[in-house]
């Protein structure tokens, strides 16, 4: 059975992880939409002609769960390894105040589930006195956690989500103030006081690693977040936060970073349609590229408006050509150079499928480098999931309390 994640069992899982990591890097790092070939083919043959002959449709039906796949050695082992490593148990819930005054109008339906689910985790020792929202948005975390006796302070970058969410707690006659505030500038720090309690569901990057550290020096007491987007840094790299993280052999790139994130469960019919299409003509002008410079290398190209996507293929492949002062002059046969790319993408989304083995392992390690650093600054922290994947594939959630 999974377990919640906390004491000793941080560090020993993060080990775990970063064995199993550092072991497979050769199979998780390439990433099959920049290499027409993978070096990992040729060690695993069968594996990867297995892979490549599957349809698009049976990719995108075993994306979410690879780990399913009746696939050739060695993938079943290493999906046993991986969910074994990557299990963690959902923290237990507690029942919340009914819900007053109508929050939860002008909320999309699946973030206010999100909030719902991440307040019903926040048991703490003691009782918070004044919450804080760090990038608070509108602040709608923030007022469903305030019960009476309680203050709020939100912080947020946007002014227009300021406003609004001033505007919002006046109109509930709530104890909030919001505040505008870039958290990554030197004068964030005097915002937070041992005497708040800081929460953060889905801060990118940097945004929740800096609260981490100035939660920490603050003296703060108690926190909790469920990070995201773990690519969103200023660095060019991973930069580990706590000693087992910066003693590691693993140096993670921004693209690697990026595999966790890689993980959809929300998009709709439409969208994932634009998605392929748009992917499908990249990896078709991938190959043109390649022909036309004669340099059988990945050229990376901008991201384009959606209204490229109206365009006729051939004019597509000319102007994205001229931005990359690439000639198209001669002959091309478009319409087998489009179905090459349609072909592609089938290709790549199986290819993808072994990758998908370590999205979870992956991110489990990265949040688990959070975990120790509090654990190192003196907290005490439990790691657990606040929801279940379709809600929200970023359901890891760290409590920390100190004292």
């Amino acid at each position: 059975m999974p377990a919640i994640l906390q004491g000793p069992e941080l560090l020993t899982r993060f080990q775990a992880l970063d064995r199993f990591l550092l072991e497979h890097q050769a199979l998780w790092r390439p990433r099959p939409f920049t290499q027409r070939q993978l070096p990992w083919e040729a060690q695993h043959p069968e594996l990867a002609q297995w892979l490549r002959q599957r349809s698009l449709d049976e990719a995108e039906a075993s994306h979410n769960h690879p780990e399913q796949l009746d696939a050739p050695a060695p993938f079943p082992a290493l999906a046993r390894t991986a969910a074994t490593l990557a299990a963690v148990a959902e923290l237990p819930q507690q029942a919340q105040p009914v819900v007053r005054q109508r929050l939860s109008v002008d909320v999309p339906g699946r973030k206010w589930q999100q909030i719902e689910a991440f307040a019903a985790c926040l048991a703490f020792t003691q009782a918070p006195g004044h919450w804080l929202d760090w990038c608070s948005g509108k602040g709608h975390l923030g007022r469903r956690l305030l019960q009476p006796g309680q203050q709020l302070t939100c912080l947020e970058y946007d002014p227009a989500l300021v406003a609004s969410g001033r505007q919002l707690s006046e109109h509930h006659h709530l104890p909030a103030t919001h505040l505008q505030q870039d958290v990554l500038a030197a004068d964030a720090a005097a915002r937070l006081g041992a005497g708040h309690t800081p929460v953060a569901l889905h801060a990118c990057g940097d945004l929740h690693v800096r609260l981490l550290q100035l939660a920490s020096a603050a003296g703060c007491q108690q926190l909790a977040i469920a990070p995201c987007c773990y690519n969103r840094i200023s660095a060019p790299g991973y930069q580990p936060l706590s000693a087992p993280a910066k003693s590691s052999a693993l140096h993670l790139s921004l693209d690697d970073l990026g595999l966790p994130l890689s993980e959809t469960v929300t998009a709709g019919a439409r969208v994932r349609r634009q998605r392929d299409r748009s992917m499908a003509r990249r990896l078709a002008f991938d190959l043109l590229q390649r022909q036309l410079r004669g340099v059988d290398d990945y050229l990376p190209t901008p991201s384009l408006p959606a209204s490229w996507l109206d365009k006729p293929f051939a004019d597509y492949c000319r102007d994205l050509a001229a931005l990359k002062d690439l000639s198209t002059t001669g002959a091309q046969d478009w319409p087998a150079l489009e179905a090459a790319g349609w072909q592609r993408l089938a290709e790549v989304r199986n290819l993808e499928l072994l990758r998908g083995l370590f999205r979870r392992p992956l991110e489990l390690w990265l949040v688990l480098d959070r975990a120790l650093f509090l654990q190192e600054q003196g907290y005490r922290v439990q790691l657990g999931t606040f929801c279940a994947a379709p809600l929200t594939p970023r359901n890891l959630m760290l409590l920390a309390e100190r004292g």
